[in-house]
């Protein structure tokens, strides 16, 4: 593999890895409180248009990578736009869901 293709997958993993850590903590703190939808839509263009070009020059780390990100950027804004107290009751069926055996 060269390492160009080892460098451009890293970069796609770990840009893709960064939104999971404000999905939690949006979840888990039951808030969206100091969480930029700006920064969320910039975000969510920047890897759509990054699909795109996957798509494109049918690169399937670039594709993958991006697709998965837009999802979790789609996620973040739809968790900002719903009132704290919804977000409480999503956290408790997700912890209820996790309980069940």
């Amino acid at each position: 593999m060269e390492t160009t293709t080892i460098i451009g997958t890293l970069a796609a993993i770990f840009t893709t890895i960064a939104n999971i850590p404000q999905a939690y903590k949006i979840i888990k703190d039951k808030t969206s409180k100091g969480v930029s939808a700006g920064t969320y839509l910039v975000l969510l263009i920047g890897t759509s248009l990054w699909t795109a070009y996957g798509i494109l020059k049918s690169d399937w780390p670039l594709i993958i990578t991006n697709s998965i990100s837009s999802l979790l950027s789609i996620v973040i804004l739809i968790l900002h736009q719903i009132p704290d107290r919804k977000i409480k009751k999503v956290n408790k069926v997700l912890s209820n869901t996790g309980s069940k055996k």
